[in-house]
C-alpha cells in the first residue's frame, strides 16, 4: 500500500510542478513558436537582451534552473535591461537540435547575452557562438569552449563552482548532527561532472565527521534513476525503500528530483533530505539544509562585468572556478534545521574549507563505476553503490 501511495503522490508532484512551472508569474509570461517563454523588464522595443536557456527539466525547479534565472531577473529588473527565458523543445528529452533552436530565438529576439546553465549545452552552445560571434555567451555549470582547431572561443566565458565543498559541508553537518545512515540520489547518470563533484564531497564530508566523532556510518550513492533529472515514480519508490530501511536522510542533488524525495519522505516518520544548488528548505519541511552554489550572485556578477565592458579583459575565453573563498559553496545555515549542529560548529569547518585548510578532493574520474565508491569504505565509514 505504501509503495502505491508513493507512486501515486509522485504522479500528483510531477503534475503539480510542470503546472507551477509553466503557470508561474502569468501576469508577464508569454510564449513564442520555439516553446520559449519570457519575462521582461520596461521592454519598449520588443526585443529581450538577456536570455536564458535553460537545462532539462522546468525553469521553476527549485534548484540550477531557477537560480540561474533568478539572478538574470535580479540583475536586469535593478539595471533596466530587458529578458527572457527559453525552454528548448521536448523537454527532459532535449536534443541539441532543440537547445539550438532555443539560442537562435533567442538571438533573433534581440539577445545580446545569452546565459545557458548544464553541461548539456555545450555542442549547442559552441554551434552558435560560432555563427554569432558578436553574441556573449555564459555557460554556467560549463567549461572554456573551443572551436574544431582547439581555439578558445572569445565569446564565451564558464562559471564553474567547486561543488566537493557544499557536498563536503552537507555530508558533515549531517553526521555531526547524529545521522549515522545516509543517503544521495544524484542526477545526470553518472555522467554529470557538477553532481559527481558534489556526491564525492559528501562521501568524504561525511568520513571525516565520522572519524572525528568515533562513530560507524553507511552511506548509500545512487545514479539510477537521475539520468533526465526529473521525478520519477522509479525514484520514488527506490528512496521510500531507503527510508524503510533505516536510512535517516537522502542528499537529492538533481533538479526536480527533489519532488520524487519529498514524496518519500513524506511517507515516514522522520525521513529527512538535503537539497541542491539554492536554499530548498521552502519545498519541504522534511529539507534539513541544502548544499548550495551562489548561482544567482554569480550569474548577476557576470553581467555586471560584462556591462561594465570588461568582456574582453576577464571574461572572454575563460573560466571561473569558484568555491568557499568566494563565498560561492556552502549551507544556509540561518535556515537549516540542525538539532546539535551549531552555527559555531558550522562557521569553524566553513572557515577551514574556506581558507584551504580542509580540501575536498574533486577527481571524479571513474565515478560512474560502483569500484570507486566501495574503495571509500574504511574506519567508521561504509560506502554501498546502487
Amino acid at each position: 500500500m505504501k509503495k502505491l501511495l508513493s507512486l501515486v503522490l509522485s504522479l500528483v508532484m510531477i503534475a503539480s510542478l510542470a503546472m507551477f512551472a509553466a503557470c508561474g508569474e502569468t501576469e508577464t509570461d508569454t510564449a513564442d513558436t520555439t516553446g520559449a517563454e519570457s519575462q521582461e523588464a520596461e521592454d519598449t522595443t520588443g526585443a529581450y537582451e538577456i536570455a536564458v536557456v535553460t537545462d532539462v527539466g522546468q525553469l521553476m525547479d527549485g534548484g540550477f534552473n531557477q537560480g540561474t534565472y533568478e539572478g538574470v531577473q535580479a540583475y536586469a529588473e535593478a539595471n533596466g535591461k530587458t529578458y527572457q527565458y527559453y525552454q528548448p523543445a521536448n523537454g527532459s528529452d532535449a536534443t541539441d537540435n532543440d537547445r539550438v533552436a532555443a539560442m537562435r530565438q533567442a538571438i533573433q529576439n534581440g539577445a545580446k547575452i545569452i546565459v545557458a546553465p548544464g553541461f548539456l549545452q555545450a555542442t549547442a552552445m559552441t554551434t552558435v557562438a560560432l555563427e554569432s560571434p558578436d553574441v556573449k555567451f555564459v555557460f554556467v555549470d560549463g567549461w572554456a569552449l573551443t572551436d574544431d582547431a582547439g581555439n578558445a572561443l572569445s565569446n564565451v566565458t564558464a562559471i564553474v563552482y567547486k561543488e566537493q565543498e557544499s557536498g563536503y559541508l552537507a555530508g558533515y553537518a549531517a553526521v555531526k548532527d547524529g545521522y549515522t545512515k545516509l543517503g544521495g540520489t544524484f542526477g545526470g547518470g553518472g555522467s554529470n561532472p557538477a553532481c559527481n563533484r558534489f556526491a564525492y564531497g559528501y562521501v568524504q564530508g561525511a568520513k571525516d565527521a565520522a572519524e572525528e566523532l568515533g562513530v560507524d556510518i553507511e552511506v548509500k550513492i545512487s545514479f539510477q534513476y537521475g539520468g533526465s533529472f526529473s521525478a520519477s515514480p522509479e525514484l520514488a519508490t527506490q528512496i521510500g525503500t531507503w527510508y524503510n530501511n533505516g536510512t535517516e536522510v537522502v542528499f537529492s542533488c538533481g533538479g526536480s528530483m527533489i519532488q520524487s524525495v519529498i514524496s518519500a519522505a513524506n511517507e515516514t516518520d522522520n525521513g529527512k533530505i538535503i537539497g541542491v544548488d539554492t536554499d530548498q528548505s521552502n519545498l519541504s519541511d522534511r529539507v534539513i539544509t541544502s548544499a548550495m552554489k551562489g548561482l544567482s550572485a554569480s550569474v548577476q556578477k557576470v553581467l555586471g562585468e560584462f556591462y561594465d565592458g570588461k568582456w574582453d579583459e576577464i571574461l572572454g575565453g575563460q573560466a571561473s572556478n569558484l568555491g568557499a573563498a568566494d563565498d560561492a559553496t556552502g549551507l544556509p545555515f540561518a535556515t537549516s534545521k540542525f538539532t546539535t549542529f551549531t552555527e559555531d560548529d558550522y562557521n569553524a569547518i566553513y572557515e577551514k574549507v574556506k581558507t584551504g585548510a580542509v580540501t575536498p578532493d574533486d577527481n571524479v574520474e571513474g565515478c560512474e563505476a560502483a569500484e570507486f565508491w566501495t574503495a571509500l569504505s574504511a574506519g567508521h565509514t561504509t560506502v554501498i553503490y546502487e
